[in-house]
């Protein structure tokens, strides 16, 4: 996030002493990413944030690879993922590669019983369903339908949920999710042309701050494995800190779509991108102008990336017999396009209604046993005449 932020009660230098009002000290702790170059922000902790008191549990949450090598397009219908009560239980991996995983969740209840970080991903999660809290040792972030949250890798949080109806969408990256380059400029600001700027952001406020020490449960995922730690002290103790490393929120419908005389390829579409994969917003838009326009999208090759497509809402004009919460896989080998008659019908059409989320990825995915278990079956024969 090339954005800085504060929240909280920080000493006037880093690296120096921050005492407290009742005497000791408040400990620091640089919360930064790719080693010491990347972003970074400075915690200040009430305890220290390295008390380890006990490693409880460790087992395997590596996803179940049912296709290693691909080839067949598919469509997953999202809403039969089954409804599960814990949050980390209901999260199931649906494609992954040594790059990233992208998967659905249902979750019923909030996640408030321990605290969970992820150690190798950062997280992107886009709520299709649902309404809450995100809550972090760096302040909290309120969430409806159509937001999308990136949760760094590191971040130790909860979710609050409103609802017990939750659908998410979620993607866990080995790289860091940044916004596009091509949209800022060399600080990071972000440019005219962007399709978004930096006030649509929602950032962490109403920072938590709990001076208490006790048994505090932190489930941490790293390589595969999920830890079970014991710590000293509240997760939730940092009583400040400054930089550009942190959690943030953007809705979908923040997204301005770029249009033209004729149909725009999809990286307008863009919104995040890390060195292994692409995000773009497919959104309510006018169709190209051009008098000859064909709005549908043209027949294209996949040839250097497996294409994703989660719809969310609408009309989707391009494909037949599409719903809320399917989601398509294209892999790369082979052309896809506008299913038959898509064409045909969006002649003379002004405007869509749509609402996709899409993940290109550079390298093959590989198709879980979750996978399997909602997929239509035919799909791949959806373009014969």
């Amino acid at each position: 996030m090339p954005l800085y932020h504060t929240l909280g009660a920080i000493p006037p230098k880093r690296h120096t002493q921050f005492e407290k009002p009742t005497g000791g000290w408040y400990y620091e702790q640089l919360f930064g990413t790719e080693g010491f170059h990347g972003h970074s922000s400075l915690l200040y902790h009430t305890h220290r944030p390295t008390q380890v008191k006990e490693i409880r549990s460790s087992y395997s949450v590596e996803p179940k690879i049912a296709i290693a090598k691909n080839i067949k397009s598919l469509l997953l219908k999202g809403f039969e993922i089954a409804p599960e009560k814990d949050f980390l239980e209901s999260r199931k991996i649906l494609l992954t590669n040594s790059d990233c995983g992208i998967g659905l969740a249902a979750p019923q209840e909030s996640l408030n019983s321990y605290f969970y970080k992820n150690a190798d991903a950062d997280e992107l999660l886009f709520i299709h369903k649902g309404k809450g809290k995100l809550r972090t040792f760096m302040g909290n972030i309120p969430f409806e339908y159509g937001d999308y949250i990136i949760i760094p890798r590191g971040i130790i949080y909860q979710i609050e949920f409103e609802t017990a109806d939750n659908r998410l969408l979620f993607v866990e990256s080995s790289a860091p999710i940044y916004t596009p380059k091509r949209y800022k400029n060399e600080s990071g600001q972000l440019l005219e042309h962007a399709p978004f700027c930096e006030r649509d952001f929602k950032l962490p406020t109403e920072l938590e701050t709990h001076d208490e020490k006790g048994d505090f449960v932190i489930k941490i995922k790293k390589e595969g494995m999920l830890h079970e730690l014991v710590y000293a002290s509240h997760p939730f103790d940092v009583v400040g800190w400054d930089g550009y490393n942190f959690p943030y929120a953007f809705s979908i419908h923040n997204f301005e779509p770029i249009t033209g005389r004729v149909h725009q390829p999809p990286p307008v579409h863009q919104t995040f991108e890390t060195a292994h994969f692409v995000v773009c917003s497919f959104c309510p838009r006018l169709y190209d102008y051009h008098p000859k326009a064909i709005p549908a999208p043209y027949n294209h090759s996949n040839i250097d990336s497996d294409e994703v497509l989660y719809y969310v809402d609408g009309d989707f004009m391009s494909r037949n017999n599409i719903e809320k919460g399917h989601i398509t896989l294209h892999p790369k080998g082979i052309p896809h396009g506008p299913a038959p008659g898509a064409m045909e019908r969006s002649i003379g059409q002004t405007e869509t209604a749509e609402l996709a989320v899409m993940v290109d990825t550079f390298k093959p995915l590989q198709v879980t046993e979750e996978a399997l278990k909602i997929d239509d079956g035919n799909y791949y024969k959806s373009w014969c005449e």
